[in-house]
């Protein structure tokens, strides 16, 4: 397996954590990575976002690049295509959360049964700590995943489970004293 000199010099750049090996990916592999992305999820947008989170990754992940294993746009081609396939999944699964006006009743529902005391509840959410806070945006107002909110957020899952169950104790003595 033969490395072009291009390649070598941007290899050495990455394993040296020198930040113009980005440029230099993105300059030589982003038109062919975000045409990848693009195939897999048929959306400019969210192949956009994932493009970008290819590169975040690949900068992160720089020093786990062998050689001798696979070539750098294989490398980088993996990446590109299991980031296009979570997106993917996080926004198709984000759509089916979302209430779609057109067939839903929600909005005819009378405002009687509605519990006043827990309108309040983005406001509660900030008077916790912040690490909680985030944790809790993402889970409920993002409708993230545990899982998708621990790579985003780049905090262990472990974490992750711990801060939502303090944050919903937490909120748990504001609405039941």
């Amino acid at each position: 397996m033969s490395i072009t000199p291009t390649e070598q010099k941007i290899i050495d750049l990455l394993q040296k954590g020198d930040k113009r090996a980005l440029n230099l990916l993105y300059e030589y592999y982003s038109d062919s990575l975000y045409g990848v992305i693009l195939k897999i999820t048929i959306n400019e947008e969210v192949a956009q976002d994932a493009l970008q989170e290819t590169f975040v990754k690949v900068w992160k992940n720089a020093h786990k690049y062998d050689a001798t294993k696979a070539k750098l746009f294989t490398w980088l081609f993996r990446i590109a295509r299991n980031t296009a396939i979570d997106k993917l999944r996080s926004f198709n699964n984000r759509y089916k959360k979302e209430v779609q006006i057109d067939k839903s009743n929600v909005y005819i529902l009378p405002t009687s049964n509605l519990n006043q005391d827990v309108l309040d509840i983005k406001e509660h959410v900030g008077r916790l700590e912040e690490k909680y806070q985030i944790v809790l945006d993402a889970l409920f107002f993002q409708g993230m995943t545990q899982q998708e909110a621990s790579d985003e957020l780049d905090i262990p899952l472990g974490t992750i489970k711990s801060r939502l169950k303090i944050g919903l104790r937490e909120l748990k003595k504001v609405y039941n004293p």
